[in-house]
């Protein structure tokens, strides 16, 4: 009997690596391939070209293991999907994740596609999450699940996959922690036993992202205005939900200017440092921005009335169900465990399904909720769907 065959993405990091291994150990027939999607050498940090180290790694990797390697040009698409997209996003004054839009995008549709045409069942990746099969109406569903390791969890990066590429899809270190992980690839003496993970954007490597965003955003000054937390604008009573999710809209009359920024573009709203206004006895953070107005809107302390909100809007073409047997229909709630940030701590809300999209109302205010970010909701550890905030 034929083995099955698995493509899987070597990164030049120790968790793909392990993968591989553990797929090879488990009698898999593996390939390894390396994906370079984009790289620009002006703008790394310390005139580092990551690509190159991580792709030699990973060949001394597939070497160990024995396995075939191939390096997978996909820099144009990846310009083009990714690239393109942010400065797009954050021209318009939103918060994109490139990361979640990598997975969506080029390791779960173009690599896939790639590796289907290799001739491979599967591919796998050295993310911290885990898959499990389920039978609805005698038909498989694919569960998304949270890893095992809760430090590590990477669910929330996969939380614009489909039934259809997570039948594809195999997580081989799912289950173990990061600790293990590191344990096995010096006991299989892989070569990035020791590596230290990337801290850089998702497939592109240690990028400063002002200099990124500067190579097509050119910087425009603009006022930066602080807000009093006891504005009467941030005295929202408990009103209908859809005035709950929509975002404070701030006016310079409401506040006093402080200081001049260099473009909307290179803030978010949470944000606290590269204000460049100084002097304050509690710092300050961004509440909001004006695109159209090119204007931040600042206030003192991470509890400012203005950096906490009560809910989020999400239009209807922004909603993704992985589990789309759990689809709410319109005029059904739900109560959820929702995030908005890698790492985040998941909290309670309730989720309403309305005409003109989904608007979740957290049990507790949530803090620097931004446009273009992905909100993604869980059934216990089991990740249900994802969508990107609106501006309502």
């Amino acid at each position: 009997m034929a083995k099955e065959k698995v493509v899987v993405g070597l990164s030049g990091g120790v968790d793909s690596s392990v993968a591989a291994a553990i797929l090879v150990e488990q009698g898999y027939e593996v390939i390894g391939v390396f994906m370079r999607n984009w790289n620009d050498s002006s703008v790394v940090i310390n005139n580092e070209c990551p690509w190159i180290d991580d792709s030699n790694d990973a060949l001394l990797v597939a070497n160990k293991l024995g396995i075939p390697f191939q390096v997978l040009d996909l820099s144009e698409i990846y310009k083009t999907r990714i690239v393109d997209y942010m400065h797009a996003e954050y021209e318009r004054g939103r918060t994109p994740n490139p990361d979640v839009l990598c997975n969506r995008e080029i390791k779960f549709d173009v690599f896939l596609e790639a590796a289907l045409k290799l001739g491979a069942q599967y591919v796998a990746t050295g993310h911290y999450c885990r898959k499990e099969t389920i039978l609805v109406h005698d038909k498989p569903v694919y569960r998304l699940l949270a890893g095992v390791d809760s430090n590590k969890d990477q669910s929330y990066f996969l939380c614009q996959v489909n039934q259809r590429q997570l039948s594809k899809a195999l997580f081989p270190i799912g289950h173990l922690q990061k600790s293990e992980v590191r344990e096995l690839a010096k006991k299989y003496d892989l070569i990035t036993a020791e590596k230290k993970d990337s801290q850089g954007l998702c497939f592109i490597g240690k990028v400063k992202l002002p200099i990124f965003l500067q190579e097509q955003l050119k910087p425009k000054t603009g006022d930066i205005i602080e807000i009093a937390t006891n504005h009467a604008c941030f005295q929202y009573p408990d009103q209908d939900i859809e005035t709950l999710c929509r975002p404070f809209y701030l006016k310079p009359e409401f506040g006093k200017k402080i200081g001049q920024h260099q473009g909307i573009q290179f803030y978010t709203i949470g944000q606290r440092k590269g204000l460049g206004v100084g002097g304050t006895e509690v710092p300050l953070f961004i509440i909001e921005k004006d695109a159209k107005n090119n204007i931040i809107y600042v206030g003192k302390g991470h509890t400012h009335a203005g950096l906490n909100r009560r809910g989020l809007f999400i239009p209807n073409n922004d909603i993704h169900w992985i589990r789309e047997d759990l689809k709410l229909s319109i005029g059904e709630m739900k109560e959820f465990l929702v995030r908005i940030r890698y790492r985040q701590e998941l909290s309670k809300a309730k989720l309403f399904m309305k005409d003109r999209g989904l608007f979740i109302i957290f049990e507790q205010s949530m803090s620097g909720i931004a446009s273009g970010q992905f909100a993604a909701w869980y059934q216990g550890e089991e990740l249900i769907g994802s969508g990107v905030i609106g501006e309502e």
